[in-house]
């Protein structure tokens, strides 16, 4: 007889788990402008001086973004295995809706569903940087008339990002990072 009531019983206590009354998932912290001065997490140079999307990460439990200077920065943070668990969400600029040489910060958008192209002609804070887009149509614009290959952002692994360091030799200025301006 106990057969016969284990599937009621199962059924019961997974309706019960909807009615808990459990609390909905906490609303994501907004993205925060980038004030004067800010230096870039990972390499220290003050974000605002350089052109290209930049990005910002919120780690579980802590209330305030590290910022950094470039999308490829933040994902060279973002993809070590101890940051990469600790992820709240992330934001990047969105270059379809704002210009490559000063991002606003008004456009921001998460990182998680951006589309990156890579591969490109134009640079950033960090010499190569990925450029992101809103929408796909926009991401494969860009990649028309710039070169590169239009990615995911589940496609952007630590190998990817090596390749595209590599790719960009340093031109001699500090840390060996390239900072080249349009």
């Amino acid at each position: 007889m106990t057969h016969r009531l284990l599937p009621a019983l199962l059924v019961s206590l997974s309706l019960l788990g909807g009615c808990s009354g459990a609390s909905e998932p906490a609303a994501l912290a907004a993205a925060e402008p980038i004030a004067d001065g800010e230096v870039c997490h990972v390499c220290g140079m003050v974000i605002e001086a350089f052109p290209g999307p930049k990005g910002q990460v919120f780690l579980e439990r802590q209330g305030t973004p590290r910022k950094f200077c470039s999308t490829l920065d933040m994902f060279v943070f973002l993809r070590q295995p101890e940051n990469e668990t600790q992820l709240s969400h992330a934001y990047v600029h969105d270059v379809g809706k704002t210009t490559w040489a000063s991002p606003d910060d008004e456009a921001f958008i998460l990182a998680s569903e951006a589309w990156y192209v890579v591969g490109h002609d134009r640079r950033g804070g960090m010499g190569h940087t990925l450029a992101s887009f809103g929408e796909h149509e926009q991401a494969e614009a860009f990649r028309d008339s710039h070169g590169g290959n239009v990615l995911a952002y589940e496609e952007i692994d630590l190998a990817l990002l090596g390749e595209l360091g590599r790719a960009d030799p340093p031109s001699g200025t500090a840390h060996g990072h390239g900072h080249a301006q349009q």
